[in-house]
């Protein structure tokens, strides 16, 4: 009894460690392909959209934003994730850039991350009636913030429109741990998104929303 109890256990442990490893392996796998789809260029730099969408959080992107702007390649901005308070011209000039008519332009939300940035988005968006944006984001957020955007607006045309921060190495990712741990973290968090938005499809439940202040 002993010896057929001690080969139940041992059985276990094997199998328990075939499915750790077959699990990491296909975790690995989807690392591996998840860089792939992280942009390493802008595919698209000229077409018009109605509107510019920037996601705060990160360097570069209010001012790539603003740049895009001043191309006229939309004709409103808004910027997402702003904290409480401040107002456009604040905004405009913490990017030092002179208000002027580009502040009517702009209109502001308060998200505090991807999913909040996508809800009072779609929020603003249908109260403006937009039907396509560009969307500004780091390129190693851009996968997450599609899947969040393209569920919460599947009617909107989103043009990605990834910022590239200098401290970020993607082009060998796996060499500097700061990237690695960066792109490591995203990839769960994509992970994470997926399952849910897949839940929501199976239960039915209703996506998370927030409020939207918007700009003039």
């Amino acid at each position: 009894m002993r010896r057929r109890g001690e080969r139940s256990g041992g059985m276990f442990w094997t199998n328990l460690a075939v499915v750790v490893v077959f699990l990491a392996g296909i975790w690995g796998i989807g690392l591996v392909r998840f860089v792939g789809d992280i942009p390493a260029d802008i595919a698209d730099a000229g077409t018009k959209t109605a509107a510019i969408v920037v996601l705060t959080g990160g360097s570069g992107r209010v001012n790539a934003g603003l740049k895009l702007l001043d191309k006229n390649l939309a004709g409103k901005l808004f910027v997402s994730g702003v904290y409480r308070g401040l107002d456009v011209r604040k905004l405009l000039q913490l990017a030092r850039r002179s208000p002027g008519e580009l502040e009517s332009r702009i209109g502001i939300g308060n998200a505090v991350d991807t999913i909040e940035n996508a809800t009072e988005t779609a929020e603003w968006a249908r109260a403006h009636r937009i039907s396509s944006l560009r969307l500004v984001t780091a390129a190693y957020h851009m996968p997450r913030s599609l899947l969040e955007f393209r569920h919460a607006m599947p009617a909107i045309q989103i043009i990605p429109n990834p910022v590239f921060p200098d401290h970020v190495k993607l082009a060998e990712w796996w060499a500097w741990p700061g990237t690695t741990g960066l792109v490591v973290s995203e990839y769960n968090k994509f992970l994470m998104a997926w399952v849910r938005h897949r839940s929501q499809r199976f239960f039915g439940a209703p996506p998370k929303t927030s409020a939207v202040t918007a700009g003039k």
